[in-house]
């Protein structure tokens, strides 16, 4: 297999995400041991947000690095394990809702399109949107 980040490269979908984690120096870790849940925003999930965001982002390490660590979960839990609890604690120190709703899962206000791509350092899970954490 691979690790999320192998994987994320390689996809075709990811490349803003993977973009971000290389500016927000997060390569290492994400191809570390881990194990790691990502929910990862897919290009369009970046491109939905205002104009100007990405690249305001990509100005401000410590802002990315908050929201791209909000999107990770210091564990490999694969769908089941996401829904059988209403949040999680990502690596960033605040938590994500989880909500099913009908055949749905959401994780805040976005919904997972894509479960359980595995890696040798944990599972990514696709979203459809940028979820961002809880200000200050």
């Amino acid at each position: 297999m691979a690790t999320i980040i192998d994987i994320a490269s390689k996809d075709g979908r990811f490349t803003t995400l993977v973009a971000a984690i290389k500016a927000a120096n997060l390569v290492e870790t994400l191809s570390g041991e881990g194990p790691f849940t990502v929910f990862a925003p897919t290009d369009d999930a970046f491109a939905a947000l205002p104009a100007g965001t990405v690249e305001g982002l990509l100005q401000d390490i410590p802002a990315l690095t908050a929201i791209l660590t909000y999107h990770v979960v210091p564990a490999r839990a694969l769908a089941a394990v996401v829904i059988s609890a209403p949040s999680h604690t990502t690596v960033q120190g605040s938590d994500i809702a989880v909500k099913v709703e009908g055949d749905k899962v959401m994780i805040n206000d976005a919904e997972v399109i894509i479960p359980n791509i595995e890696a040798d350092n944990g599972v990514i899970h696709v979203i459809n949107k940028v979820i961002m954490p809880p200000a200050n």
